[in-house]
């Protein structure tokens, strides 16, 4: 199986603004899906510690905060990667993901691959979804997030 998905859009914004939006903004362009959840409750608004190291968090309404995984590559404006752990995964269980930013003339192409999901196990984590239909609304679902991310913020 090919345990990663890949989808890119071009924003009309330098490498070092998108980056920046993609990192600083991550709060106002993100929309939940209830497959890819991260808390186990409602969704929270999700902000990332701006360092290699820095964690990727979800703080919910009542202020508790859930950490969905830690910034692994740190390199503004060209690269970022991160680990990802879902609600419904067992808890040593991390994807990853890999965010490149690349100038296109006047725009950038922003790039997301997620992998690692031949780690994920049968059952609830998988929803029981057969692996090409869980990567295809993995890659529906961040084709959605990056649309998000070009209206809102970039």
């Amino acid at each position: 199986m090919t345990s990663k998905v890949y989808v890119a859009l071009r924003v009309k914004a330098s490498p070092e603004r998108a980056f920046s939006a993609f990192v600083g903004e991550i709060g106002a362009w993100w929309r939940p899906n209830g497959l890819f959840q991260t808390t186990p409750r409602a969704p929270g608004v999700l902000a990332f510690e701006a360092r290699e190291g820095g964690r990727l968090t979800e703080t919910l309404e009542s202020g508790k905060v859930f950490e969905i995984g830690r910034i692994l590559v740190w390199e503004p404006p060209a690269r970022l990667v991160f680990s990802w752990r879902q609600a419904n995964f067992p808890p040593d269980l991390h994807t990853q993901v890999e965010v490149r930013f690349e100038a296109v003339g006047e725009e950038t192409r922003v790039s997301v691959e997620h992998r690692g999901f031949d780690q994920v196990p049968e059952g609830a984590a998988r929803h029981g979804f057969p692996d090409e239909v869980l990567l295809m609304r993995l890659a529906e679902w961040w084709r959605a997030l990056l649309t998000s991310y070009r209206d809102t913020s970039a």
